[in-house]
């Protein structure tokens, strides 16, 4: 790096702390404080009610306070990595960015504490004092040996997880890394030999995990500044280096490095030669884990042993050995259970969660965070990507199982399939809400189509389809150009053998879905030249021709292109079986629940009669999604307040929905905020039919809930799904460009269900 890059890289990363206001943590309340009865609750007298509870039952403070999801990162700033002993003030920045990681990652609130205590006793006591506060405690950058004292006391002394990540976070990662290289490498924990550098908290918590998985002592060669650790040895020796004596002389890395299987470094840069990678043995592991310096360059290794299998601490090289795929998810599990330490059991569930996710098929989320990377399961890619969301499912319910099963768990959870969704729900906030519509579509099986096959969303959500229900993909495309995207993205499925392809190009049903579109088409001017035409170039007629002649029971389309231009299609040839269609409905996803917006696609100025039609629609499908409807129908006028157009055409379309009965709650016509504000509905209109706040809001045009609907995207954090295609009887459904993969994943699941299961 130039010394201008290094400049301008120091001034972004100040200029990130300072501003627009200095530091990464800030507290905001968890409860309104807006009257007087709110401080009257908050405070005095109403606080005193919970500190009885908490008193009279100590375990109650998970319920009455944070402290079930509050973690200590507690230091003295004496080992910050990369720094040295830069004091406890100076270490803050670091410990605020553990904090920040706490909360991505795993939603478990931080607090911060440097300590100026360089005493390991002194800190421990300290430590300790701080049980009352917090549900955990993650001790950060202390120096050996005094972090093994001050670990060792506060596990002895405290009844909550006391967790040093320097030590047993990098052995966590190393030992899920370790796992995967040995099984591509062809070898056995218990077979190979390991030699190691450092002797610091984190190489020998990593050489004790090691040992937890198989390896045996005898095959262990620690070596440090001083060479080897031997028998006898007095210059810089700990008890904890003690334990891995060779022999009884001295020797160099170099003595020792000959047909070693795994080098393990933890030390400094340049510590592992090339020419001592050409002793190692056939197919040798590399783990250069020195920061900011690996002990070799990887490709310096690999030009004297290409097979070599590498990874290093840095996110510039492939197989970064990252804490954080570790720590917050681990801590994760041990709170939702109320464990009352982290053992060896939960530590290994960890491991072995972490090395079954790299195995499988990468996130579409992963592989967004980190284009341009091939993230397929090989020697470049042991483990997986900090941002693969898989990875607090998968690893906090194995660490919460771990602990039940060894009995360190307060809290028990009795249905542990259950608290997994629970997990994934958090991370993929469509989750839980999508639930009742995955289990609909697993009742059947049903054949999907995708109009752009060959798009990359699409594959991945071919991928899941095949996974996570019981659906059939069809997807429109180049064979040739699927299978190499397929190859590239790094996913199981291939054409041909898990899915089946329409090929525009060459496909044997062309003459078919040609004569079938012109005969739909012919008195719309339609010739057979302009058929043939079609069905070469237009994937979303060829798949809406698919699903009229029943090859498919649904399609989807829309990830590129105008709405508009493939409803045009669409309706053309599935109107001929009796459908229309009635109004796009989007659900939001937000903070505090689900919210359903329509007419976000079709109708630009709907009539009275479609906007009845949409709200009827529109009940139906959320009921799909295992909520009641309680439909807003919204307007510029407030009950009659105003004579605009909006508002006569709202009028009308409620005295629609009053001819008949309907077997769910609306009113209307009304402003969005009096739609979701029950106290100003009352107000305003005392008589209104809606109880509680809308969760359905109908628009007067396309403008107003389209706009609705991207605010509450871009600007409210929301999530969409959809949008669902109404009036289509679930034959097709049209998305917009931005939807992910797993948005499509989920569209495909509405696809999935038939019309029958949801009225």
């Amino acid at each position: 790096m130039t010394d201008d890059a290094k400049d301008s890289l120091r001034e972004a990363a100040l200029h990130y702390h300072k501003y627009p206001k200095p530091g990464k943590l800030e507290i905001r309340a968890t409860k309104p404080l807006a009257t007087g009865r709110d401080l009257a609750r908050a405070y005095s007298p109403g606080v005193a009610e919970a500190c009885i509870e908490i008193k009279n039952d100590p375990d109650t403070a998970r319920d009455y306070t944070s402290r079930g999801n509050l973690v200590a990162v507690v230091t003295n700033g004496t080992a910050v990595l990369g720094l040295g002993n830069i004091g406890a003030l100076a270490s803050k920045p670091v410990m605020e960015g553990k904090a920040v990681l706490f909360k991505k990652f795993a939603n478990i609130d931080c607090f911060d504490i440097e300590l100026n205590e360089p005493d390991p006793e002194k800190l421990a006591d300290i430590v300790c004092a701080l049980e009352p506060t917090f549900g955990a405690i993650n001790l950060e950058d202390i120096k050996a040996p005094d972090c093994f004292i001050v670990e060792k006391i506060c596990r002895e002394r405290m009844n909550i997880p006391v967790f040093h990540d320097d030590q047993h976070g990098t052995a966590i990662v190393v030992g899920a890394a370790a796992t995967n290289a040995l099984r591509i490498a062809g070898k056995k924990f218990e077979d190979i030999k390991i030699v190691s550098t450092g002797g610091g908290a984190a190489g020998i918590a990593c050489l004790n995990m090691l040992l937890k998985l198989g390896v045996k002592r005898e095959n262990v060669y620690l070596c440090d500044i001083e060479g080897l650790v031997y028998a006898g040895r007095e210059k810089d020796m700990t008890p904890q280096k003690a334990e891995y004596a060779q022999g009884a002389t001295a020797k160099t890395l170099d003595d020792v490095i000959a047909d070693a299987d795994l080098f393990l470094g933890l030390s400094g840069p340049g510590v592992l030669k090339p020419e001592m990678v050409a002793k190692m043995a056939e197919r040798p592991i590399i783990f250069a884990l020195a920061n900011p310096n690996p002990e070799i360059d990887p490709e310096a290794a690999r030009a004297v042993n290409p097979d070599a299998i590498i990874a290093t601490g840095r996110s510039d090289f492939p197989n970064q050995v990252n804490n954080v795929l570790c720590f917050p998810f681990i801590f994760r599990g041990a709170l939702d259970v109320g464990a009352t330490e982290i053992n060896d059991e939960m530590k290994i569930a960890c491991v072995e969660g972490i090395a079954a996710l790299a195995r499988a098929t990468t996130s579409a989320e992963a592989a967004a965070a980190y284009q341009g990377e091939k993230l397929t399961f090989g020697a470049d890619y042991l483990i997986p990507k900090p941002f693969d969301p898989r990875l607090m499912g998968v690893v906090a319910s194995a660490v919460a199982g771990a602990a039940i099963e060894t009995g360190v768990a307060t809290r028990p959870v009795d249905d542990m399939k259950a608290y997994k969704a629970a997990l994934d729900g958090s991370v993929f906030k469509s989750a839980m809400i999508m639930r009742p519509v995955f289990e609909a579509a697993r009742t059947v099986t049903r054949q999907i189509v995708f109009a752009e096959g060959e798009d990359e969303r699409v594959l991945r959500a071919s991928q899941a389809i095949m996974e996570e229900t019981t659906d059939t993909p069809i997807l429109i495309g180049r064979p040739e150009v699927i299978a190499a995207r397929c190859e590239r993205a790094g996913l199981k499925i291939r054409p041909g053998v898990d899915f089946s392809i329409v090929n525009p190009q060459d496909d044997p049903r062309y003459r078919d879905y040609w004569g079938t579109y012109h005969d739909l088409m012919a008195r719309r001017g339609v010739t057979p030249d302009l058929a043939k035409a079609v069905m070469r170039t237009n994937s979303t007629a060829i798949a809406a021709v698919m699903v009229h002649r029943g090859e498919a029971d649904s399609m989807i389309c829309g990830t590129f292109g105008q709405y508009l231009w493939h409803l045009n299609y669409v309706s053309q040839v599935l109107g001929t079986d009796g459908y229309h269609p009635i109004a796009g409905l989007s659900l939001m996803i937000l903070e505090d629940g689900p919210l359903f917006i329509a007419d976000t696609q079709v109708h630009p100025e709907p009539t009275p009669a479609q906007i009845a039609e949409t709200v009827i629609g529109a009940a139906r499908h959320v009921r799909r999604f295992g909520v009641d409807p309680k439909i807003a129908l919204c307007s510029h006028s407030q009950f009659g307040n105003l004579e605009s157009d909006s508002g006569r055409r709202m009028r009308a379309a409620m005295e629609i929905l009053d001819s008949a009965p309907r077997d769910f709650a609306y009113e209307g016509e009304m402003h969005v905020d009096a739609a979701l504000d029950v106290e100003l509905r009352n107000r305003v209109f005392p008589a209104a039919h809606l109880p509680g706040a809308a969760n359905t809001l109908v628009f007067a045009n396309t403008d107003a809930a389209s706009g609705v609907r991207n605010i509450l995207k871009m600007k409210g954090g929301g999530l969409e799904v959809g949008p669902i295609l109404m009036g289509m009887g679930n034959r097709c459904h049209i998305v917009t460009p931005s939807i992910t993969a797993r948005g499509l994943l989920n569209m495909s699941a509405i696809a999935g269900t038939p019309v029958a299961h949801y009225g």
